[in-house]
């Protein structure tokens, strides 16, 4: 699998589609594939390394949501705890009953952010947090689901806050990134020390005209001004990468992978979930059409189902995260095999990469 993962992607770069790669696969707790290849930076010509920390927009959600399962299986969180019962201020304008799961599940009604956002609003955490709460929400929580691509990561965030008085990025630093030895590879808010290690994001060719060509009424759109949108120019600013932005994050491919390895199993003796809780954090908790992108959307407690590529509803055992820009990460109860991609030729729809390589590390362990 490694000299067939190395393959391609030595293909894609080669051939321009690719800028810089990495791919990571775990296969019952062990790392068989750390395939690497590109530039990390085309302006110095920077190699591509497996510590090279990519920025991955919403791959950083599944994190988000580990973090917060490792807290629930301790007894810190509750998946039906009304969030009003941790932050009373998020109970306005009929938001009272909205849970943990609802949060989970982008089901709490407030998906939109204002239109003249800017990046140093998003790093203004109190003043997300109190702009969130006071919103109005575009229906009842738990009603329907809607993806939550900006406020997601703040709602769970300040839940996690609130619940340990620490802020979301140490408690992914202490409870998951240093057990696993991968504390220097797996971020929210990156230290402005480690700036000068992160790849840099390029866009691909065809970005605008793929985004001009988009529905302009699309309500995620509307939810998520040009400003907050991720892009190549977003992922390259020192402000959203030092700034604690659960809604998205920064990682190697080997770190993100490892992740997902240690919640199937046992990884040199780390686990992050019994096998119990992690059953419920990825059974299907929603499928209805989501209310921002117009078409279903399998959902566990915070990570997306299905393999990318892939028919979700036929590969329910996969959960994980994409993110905007091509990058993704997954795990698979059903084989033990847990898959990280992270790249740096930005364009924000389907990644062929991630399809590909991931259809090809599925067939290899059917095999």
């Amino acid at each position: 699998m490694q000299q067939q993962v190395q393959q391609v992607i030595d293909e894609l770069v080669e051939s321009g589609e690719e800028l810089g790669i990495q791919v990571a696969v775990h296969r019952h707790g062990e790392l068989v594939v750390d395939a690497v290849a590109g530039l990390a930076d085309p302006g110095t010509g920077r190699p591509v390394t497996s510590d090279t920390p990519f920025f991955s927009a919403s791959t950083g959600k599944g994190v988000t949501a580990t973090v917060v399962h490792v807290l629930v299986e301790r007894g810190v969180l509750a998946y039906d705890e009304p969030i009003v019962d941790l932050w009373p201020e998020f109970g306005a304008h009929g938001k009272g009953g909205a849970t943990l799961r609802h949060a989970l599940t982008h089901s709490i009604g407030v998906p939109a952010v204002p239109a003249d956002l800017t990046v140093p609003d998003l790093a203004d955490w109190d003043g997300m947090c109190a702009l969130i709460a006071d919103s109005v929400p575009w229906w009842e929580p738990g009603t329907a689901s809607g993806y939550h691509a900006v406020t997601w990561g703040y709602v769970l965030g300040e839940i996690v806050r609130r619940a340990t008085g620490r802020p979301i990025s140490q408690v992914l630093r202490e409870e998951v990134a240093t057990p696993l030895g991968v504390a220097d590879e797996l971020y929210f808010g990156v230290p402005e020390s480690e700036l000068g290690r992160l790849a840099r994001l390029e866009d691909a060719p065809g970005t605008a005209e793929m985004l001009a060509a988009m529905p302009a009424d699309l309500p995620l759109f509307k939810a998520a001004p040009p400003a907050v949108t991720p892009s190549a120019a977003y992922g390259n600013d020192p402000a959203v990468l030092t700034a604690d932005i659960p809604s998205g994050g920064t990682m190697t491919a080997r770190a993100v992978a490892r992740m997902y390895a240690a919640l199937l199993g046992e990884v040199d003796g780390v686990r992050l979930l019994p096998a119990e809780r992690l059953r419920e954090a990825t059974a299907l908790a929603t499928a209805d059409i989501d209310r921002m992108v117009g078409f279903p959307a399998p959902r566990a407690l915070g990570y997306n189902l299905g393999r990318p590529g892939a028919d979700p509803l036929q590969t329910l055992t996969v959960f994980g995260m994409p993110g905007m820009g091509g990058s993704a990460a997954w795990a698979d109860t059903a084989t033990g095999t847990a898959f990280a991609l992270t790249r740096n030729r930005f364009f924000p729809g389907p990644a062929a990469a991630v399809d590909r390589i991931s259809a090809l590390v599925a067939k290899a362990v059917a095999a």
